[in-house]
Formats: structure tokens, C-alpha cells, sequence
């Protein structure tokens, strides 16, 4: 006899036990076996410092679903697990610890901060690991790696030499994003461009030798110290004949020519003159070097003025040298005009700094020849990114791409492995030098940079398999077969992952890329602390369990923003009440166990049965195919209207009868038993990969012969349990009562009141099947009596369902003073929930930034209880 399941489905008290269970018996650690079929792939890497967002949630909940379901399809899976050491953001925490102790890292100075930034992580960096075990990421955590492991950082510094001989690397003198907060230079996609309301500034600046001034204008005032000339174009007839001549820059007392530069200058926009500072401005820098033109650093790498600024700003901070420079220019009449103007504002999104375009010596990968093959083996179909709308993106990246700044000026990271003796001759190598091959020197230091992040994130795949060496994990389980990730990181980490896995290992190292949507609130907007609306995945699996969180992220799973709320997963923590209770039920009527159950014969059952195995196939073809696609939504939202509607609604209700003992025969029950059995079994393995611990923890009551549901074969489709004839003549009995309850709530009779029902069935076989199974339609429609082809009164409820001409005998309505007060009790009901409703589709802000999908669902809503009141007055 199987085992009963506790009345009450409460998921803390057995979620923890079955992860422990699954750990403990290895079931997540593949074999190291060539024979057997393998699936692969490797976790997007949490930063170390982080906490489990909502976000990393949605990725690993995803990932998880495909892993099981591809662990129990046959495939010899690993889920490679991991963390990235995340330079800047671990090194902006343990700076804010010590500045908390009064200590600076300068006090410590380098060997000795980074020893304190090893010790916190390895206080700190399992925490988000916990997270992911709390959410039943099944990933093989004896394989997990770290982007500063010891293998990790050989293969860094071997790709680093390599593509350095290659050509490949160079270091050089270029402008650069610097972020005067972390005191680090970074690359073009790390920049993030707001929008921003500022001000415009006019500034005249009178022209040497002559009454005349020029006036042109800017965002940054500031900057006009280090300019070394202004520019207008060479055909715009009002400065034509001003170039050559210069100008003094205001303050600054300094003379600077005036160029005509045709690339820099758009004589339509503004006065149509510019001020050129090569220092501190991308296109300015370019300019600089096409007119030959000096460049003057102004702000040093901290925002602060420096000494070439003059000795009344040196020192200050870059915003407060803009006001008393501006107060500076209204005394001298100087500053003509200052406008309202919008533009794009390029900040540091770790850390929200205003970035400043800085010239510095950097290490720069040469990509356009990592990029090109790269493009190709999307273009051929090698590789493919879902959705395919992303792909048209990507080549356009990866087509105008810029060389990769990949030198970062911070302390915790991959140091470079580059070196430079006494002689100031460079060396770079795998190994650290002793000596000096150019000059014999033995006086070597090494490169103070270390490398951006996403220099060894790009490498994951490959790196963490043991390469360069041909390990047996590498040889069995690289290339991997699919990448799930956030579409935001499509160019920090997956084009840079492709292009790194061709160039080094000659195969992409994925053959298929899944890029979720970003989670949104309700309303369509970003989640975040200030607005309140962020849902901490934490508190919600503590709510309403990790099955009931994985299930919710699943299903909405479609698009590029994925609105979420709290009462979605308390909705689907109620479905996860329905599959404890409705397995409840069949276990109490269970008598037999899976490992000693018979085989059925599906001949010899009955059309609701035949019905339930079918449907059930239909929905196992269509989630296998649905996974297949990437289709997570469609997946869930099959199981969801299967096991609510199909099994617990109609099934269970359908079987009832037999099981206890109001309809057939002892033989009728024992087929119905065995029938209830494997679908609830073939249901829980199905469920598994979305809601991997409820099904555990009912499947162990099922006495199987495997030792967790996690290793039972998914189901697949079978051809023998298709009968579409059964579920037509039971789609029939379905609809028939669903008509008879609709019509008896309208006419305000309650499920106590029993009437006769007359169903004309004119093909033999219909009409036989109509009589056998009546006693469905007495306990599914509340009836008194099923008349086949019978005489129905005068005066019945006709209809036509399904091909069926049926006619419902309906007493006169007699309306008690109950009836009455039901009645009203649901048109209150009705009304207060409909003006909820009216209130919300009259806020403009909801109309404006909902989706669209659920406006036109609140919009339908609305009218659907605008009918329900009309017809319920009718029974008044």
C-alpha cells in the first residue's frame, strides 16, 4: 500500500530534506562516460558578492527545467556551477567594509588588501550557492569553479600570451571611459547612457586681433581649460575666412587656432562652431589627432583639477569647478546664453559615477578578427540565438564593433602577465621571468593591471572543463549545447564566449543560445529598491515555496519584459495545493505500488479512461515539444490546464463513483485504481523539472523502483494511447454539464436541486455510450435521471451542445428568500470587483505603462462582469 500524504501541504518541511537527499546520493554528478549520450552547460556565473535576485532566479529556474528533464530523458547531463570573481563590484564591497574600520586599502597596499578580499569571499562567496540549493538548482557542485581558481587562471594568462603573439593584443595611448570613482578605466559596453535634462552653456570667445567673438556651446564648461582650439568647418561660409586665426579661451587667458575640421563640425547644429579638447572628449581626441593638436589634461583620474587648470581650480572637484566657472564667466559677460538641453549622459552603471573620457595607456584586444568568424557561425546557422529577433542585434554589434579596453586599474582580478625589467623592456608570459631576455636585467615587475571581468567570463565554458589541457570532462562535455542567460549580457558575455571558443578551442563553445526577458513589476515597470517594487526571491520561497516560485517564473517566460507579482505566486502555490491534495485522494484509494503494479491493457478500459491516457499523451507530446523550442511558458501552462482542469476538475470527479463504490463493478475499480496510479505517476514526472519538490516528496509515497523521481525515464509520447473517439464523446459529456450548471446558476437553482435531462443521440454507437455512461452526466450535472432520445415536455431549456440536442426539464422557478439573498450577495460582489476594475482602467498611468496584454485583460474582465450582473438580475 503506498504511504498518505500529510493533510496539509506545507513545502518548508520537506524542501531542504529532498535537496539534501539529491545531494547527498550524487544524483547531480554525471558519469564520466563517452558511450552514452551528453548534454552540457554552464551556469551564466553570480558574482561572488551577490545575493539571489529575482533575475538570477528566472535564469537558474529555467536552466534547472532543461536539466532535469534532459537528465531524465536519458542524457548524460552536467550543469557546470560557478561564481566570478567580479573585479570591480568585489572590490567596491571590501572597500566599504574597511573604510567602515577607518582603514583605506592604500594602508594596506595591494598583497595585503587582496588577502582581505580572499578571506571575505570565503566567508561571503558561498551565500548566493546556498540561494541557488534553495531554489533546487540541481547543478553539480562537485565540478564548481571560481574565475580565480588556479586552472581557471592558467588558462587566462595562456590566451592572454597567445593572442598577444598573435597580434591580437596591443598596448597603446587612447581615449578611454574612466570612472574617477573606481579609479578604473572601462570598455565602451560598460558605459551606460541615460537620458538627462542639463544645461547648454553659450560661451563667446573673442577672436585675437579683432572685435569679433565666437560663440559656441557646451555641457561641460569645465573642460574649456584644456581646450587647444575650436573648430568650425571648412565650407561654412560665416568662418571661412576665420580659419587660421585663434581665439583666447576664456579664463584661461590662452591662444588657441581656429581649424576647420569638416568631420567634427556640423555647421547646421548650434552657432556652429566647436571647442576642441582633445583630452576630455572622445571626437575631440580624434580631431586632436587629425590637426596635430596638444593634448591638455585638466581632470585628473580622480575628477579632480589639476595643476594645468590653473592654480585657482587646481584641486577641485570637476562639478565644483563648474560652478565657479560659470560664475567666473557671467562676471566677464562671457557667458552669452544658458539653454534647457536633453541629452544622453554616459554613467558607470556599477557604481552610477558620470564617466570621464580620459587619454591613458590601456591593453586593448584587436577584435574585429575574434569578431568576423564569430558573425559567420550565427549567419550559417552553427549557432542559433532564440529568440531569432535577437540575431538581427547582434550582427549589428558585432559589425561595427570597437577594439576591447581590457586593462583595468583595480587590485583584485586576473593581474596581467605582463612584465618590464630595469630597461623598461616588455616581456609578456605564462610564467613570471627571473630575467630579462632582451638585456639579461633580473630587476622585473610585473604589469599592475589586472583584466576586465569579462576577459575570463569569456572563457567559462571551455576553461572550467580543465583546457588547455585535454581533460576527460572537456573531451566528453565541451562544446556545450545550450546557453540560457539574460539578454542583456548578449555582448558583454556571449558574442565575447563565441568568438573566445573559436578562436582557441576551433568550435563555438554552444550550438544554441536562449536569452530570457528581464522581470518587470505588474506593471510593466523595472523592479527596483527606491520604487519598492522588487520581489526578493528569498521571502517569496519562504511564502509560498520554491515549487510555486519556479512554476510562476516558468510560465511567464515569454518576451522581453516579464511582469511579475506576488499574487501570481500565491495563484500558483494554490495550484501546488491542488497537486497535494488531488495526489492525496488517489493515494488514499491506491492499493498497489508502482514496482508491483500490473500492466494495463488499454482494450479492456473504459472510454474515461481511455479519455484521461490520451489526453494525457496529448499533453505529454506537447510539453516534450514545447521544452524542445525553449517554450517554457507553453510547457507550464500545458501541465497547469491538464492537472487542474483535465485530472483534478474532470477526471478525479469522473472516477469517483467507481472508487467509492456508487458505480460498477469490484473489476471496474481495480482497472480504475491501476489507470489513477500511472497517470498521477506520468503527471509527477512531467511535473518534476518545473516543481521538482512537491512531485519528489508525493512520488517516494508511490513505491517506485527507482530511488528518486529525478532519475525516472520523462515521459514521452505513445501512439497506442491516442483515441481521439474518446475524448470526442467525453468532450461531450463535459460540455453538457458545464451547460447544465451554467444554466441552472442563471436561473438561480442551486446544485440541490436535481432535474431530469433528455439527450437525442441519433448514431447507434452515441446513443449506446450516452446510456452507459448517464450515470457521468447525474453526478457530474447534478441530475435526477438521463433520458436517451426520449420526449422532452413543453416548456424545457433546449440547447445544442456539441452536436448533441439536449433539453433540460426546469421546474417553475420558484425564488426563495435564500435565493433572493444569494443573489444579491453575488451581484454586490460582482459590482464591487467591477468598480475596482473601472477605477484602474480609467488611471491613465495603468493605460500608459501596463502591457498591452494585460490591459486588453482587465478590458475583458470588465465586460465579463458587466454581463455576469445582467444576468444575475434576471433571476431577481
Amino acid at each position: 500500500m503506498p504511504e498518505e500524504l500529510a493533510k496539509r501541504y506545507e513545502p518548508a518541511s520537506f524542501e531542504q530534506r529532498w535537496y539534501e537527499f539529491w545531494e547527498r546520493g550524487g544524483f547531480f554528478t554525471p558519469l564520466v562516460d563517452r558511450e552514452r549520450p551528453k548534454f552540457s552547460i554552464v551556469i551564466p556565473p553570480p558574482n561572488v558578492t551577490g545575493r539571489l535576485h529575482i533575475g538570477h532566479a528566472l535564469v537558474n529556474t529555467l536552466q534547472d527545467i532543461v536539466v532535469r528533464w534532459k537528465r531524465m530523458s536519458g542524457f548524460n547531463t552536467l550543469w557546470l556551477p560557478g561564481t566570478d570573481h567580479a573585479g570591480i563590484g568585489t572590490q567596491m564591497v571590501v572597500d566599504r567594509e574597511l573604510t567602515k574600520q577607518g582603514i583605506s586599502r592604500f594602508d594596506l597596499g595591494r598583497e595585503k588588501f587582496v588577502q582581505k578580499v580572499w578571506e571575505w569571499k570565503e566567508k561571503y562567496g558561498h551565500e548566493i550557492i546556498d540561494q541557488l540549493k534553495r531554489l533546487g538548482a540541481s547543478a553539480d557542485w562537485t565540478r564548481e569553479r571560481f574565475t580565480l581558481d588556479e586552472g581557471l587562471s592558467r588558462a587566462v594568462r595562456h590566451v592572454f600570451v597567445r593572442l598577444y603573439e598573435d597580434g591580437l593584443i596591443y598596448r597603446d595611448v587612447a581615449m578611454v571611459n574612466w570612472c574617477p570613482s573606481c579609479r578604473t578605466a572601462i570598455s565602451d559596453i560598460e558605459v551606460e547612457y541615460r537620458e538627462h535634462t542639463g544645461k547648454l552653456y553659450v560661451i563667446d570667445y573673442p577672436i585675437v586681433d579683432s572685435d569679433r567673438v565666437l560663440s559656441l556651446a557646451t555641457t561641460r564648461p569645465e573642460t574649456m581649460l584644456g581646450d587647444t582650439a575650436v573648430a568650425v568647418h571648412p565650407d561654412d561660409e560665416r568662418y571661412r575666412d576665420l580659419i587660421g586665426r585663434s581665439v583666447i579661451v576664456p579664463i584661461a587667458n590662452r591662444r588657441v587656432p581656429i581649424i576647420g575640421d569638416p568631420i567634427l563640425v556640423d555647421p547646421a547644429f548650434g552657432t556652429g562652431v566647436v571647442k576642441v579638447t582633445p583630452a576630455h572628449d572622445k571626437n575631440d581626441y580624434e580631431s586632436g589627432l587629425r590637426n596635430n593638436l596638444p593634448q591638455l589634461q585638466v581632470i585628473d583620474e580622480s575628477g579632480r583639477m589639476t595643476e594645468a587648470a590653473g592654480a585657482e581650480f587646481k584641486g577641485l572637484d570637476r562639478f565644483e569647478a563648474r560652478k565657479k566657472i560659470l560664475e567666473r564667466l557671467k562676471q566677464s559677460g562671457q557667458l552669452r546664453d544658458v539653454k534647457e538641453h536633453s541629452f544622453s549622459l554616459g554613467v558607470h552603471g556599477k557604481c552610477d559615477t558620470i564617466i570621464e573620457p580620459m587619454v591613458s595607456r590601456q591593453w586593448f584586444v584587436r577584435i574585429k578578427p575574434l569578431a568576423e568568424p564569430a558573425v559567420e557561425v550565427v549567419r550559417n546557422g552553427t549557432v542559433k540565438i532564440l529568440p531569432q529577433s535577437w540575431e538581427s542585434t547582434y550582427f549589428n554589434w558585432m559589425e561595427n564593433i570597437y577594439d576591447w579596453t581590457i586593462s583595468r586599474q583595480l587590485w583584485w582580478g586576473h593581474r596581467i602577465p605582463a612584465f618590464y625589467c630595469s630597461n623598461d623592456h616588455l616581456i609578456v608570459s605564462e610564467s613570471d621571468p627571473t630575467s630579462c631576455p632582451q638585456c639579461g636585467s633580473t630587476e622585473i615587475r610585473q604589469e599592475t593591471d589586472v583584466l576586465d571581468t569579462w576577459f575570463s567570463s569569456a572563457l567559462w565554458p571551455f576553461s572550467t572543463m580543465g583546457w588547455p589541457e585535454r581533460t576527460p570532462d572537456y573531451e566528453i562535455f565541451y562544446p556545450t549545447d545550450v546557453l540560457i542567460t539574460g539578454f542583456d549580457i548578449l555582448f558583454f558575455w556571449v558574442a565575447r564566449m563565441i568568438m573566445m571558443g573559436l578562436r582557441f578551442t576551433g568550435k563555438p563553445p554552444f550550438s544554441t543560445v536562449f536569452l530570457n526577458g528581464l522581470v518587470r513589476d505588474e506593471f510593466g515597470q523595472k523592479m527596483s529598491k527606491t520604487k519598492g517594487n522588487v520581489i526578493d526571491p528569498l521571502d517569496v520561497i519562504e511564502e509560498f515555496g520554491a515549487d510555486a516560485v519556479r512554476f510562476t517564473l516558468a510560465i511567464f517566460t515569454s518576451g522581453r519584459d516579464i511582469p511579475l507579482a506576488r499574487s501570481r505566486m500565491q495563484g500558483y502555490a494554490a495550484f501546488a495545493n491542488k497537486i497535494w491534495n488531488a495526489s492525496r485522494f488517489a493515494l488514499i484509494h491506491i492499493d498497489t505500488e508502482l514496482k508491483s503494479a500490473k500492466a494495463i491493457d488499454r482494450d479492456d478500459l473504459s472510454s474515461v479512461e481511455r479519455w484521461i491516457l490520451s489526453r494525457l499523451n496529448e499533453t505529454t507530446r506537447s510539453v516534450n515539444k514545447a521544452l524542445s523550442a525553449f517554450r517554457f511558458d507553453e510547457a507550464s501552462n500545458t501541465l497547469y490546464q491538464f492537472f487542474w482542469h483535465e485530472f483534478c476538475d474532470w477526471y478525479i470527479e469522473m472516477v469517483k463513483p467507481v472508487l467509492l463504490d456508487r458505480h460498477g463493478t469490484a473489476q471496474n475499480k481495480a482497472k480504475a485504481k491501476r489507470v489513477l496510479l500511472q497517470v498521477l505517476d506520468r503527471s509527477l514526472r512531467l511535473l518534476h523539472p518545473f516543481m521538482p519538490f512537491i512531485t519528489e516528496e508525493i512520488w517516494q509515497k508511490l513505491g517506485g523502483i527507482e530511488p528518486s523521481i529525478m532519475v525516472t525515464p520523462y515521459p514521452v509520447a505513445e501512439e497506442v494511447l491516442e483515441d481521439r473517439e474518446a475524448e470526442r464523446l467525453i468532450s461531450a459529456v463535459k460540455a453538457i454539464t458545464t451547460v447544465v450548471r451554467n444554466v441552472r446558476a442563471e436561473r438561480g437553482f442551486t446544485p440541490k436541486d436535481r432535474f431530469r435531462l433528455h439527450v437525442r443521440a441519433d448514431a447507434p454507437r452515441e446513443a449506446t455510450f450516452l446510456r452507459d455512461y448517464s450515470y457521468l452526466l447525474v453526478e457530474l450535472a447534478r441530475l435526477s435521471e438521463v433520458v436517451i432520445n426520449g420526449e422532452p415536455p413543453s416548456g424545457a431549456h433546449h440547447d445544442v451542445v456539441e452536436g448533441f440536442a439536449i433539453a433540460i426539464e426546469f421546474p417553475q422557478k420558484v425564488v426563495t428568500p435564500e435565493q433572493m439573498e444569494r443573489t444579491q450577495r453575488e451581484i454586490e460582489k460582482t459590482r464591487k470587483e467591477l468598480a475596482s476594475l473601472e477605477a484602474r482602467l480609467a488611471n491613465v498611468e495603468f493605460i500608459r505603462n501596463a502591457p498591452s496584454a494585460v490591459v486588453e485583460q482587465a478590458q475583458a474582465r470588465h465586460s465579463e462582469l458587466r454581463a455576469r450582473i445582467e444576468k444575475l438580475q434576471q433571476n431577481q
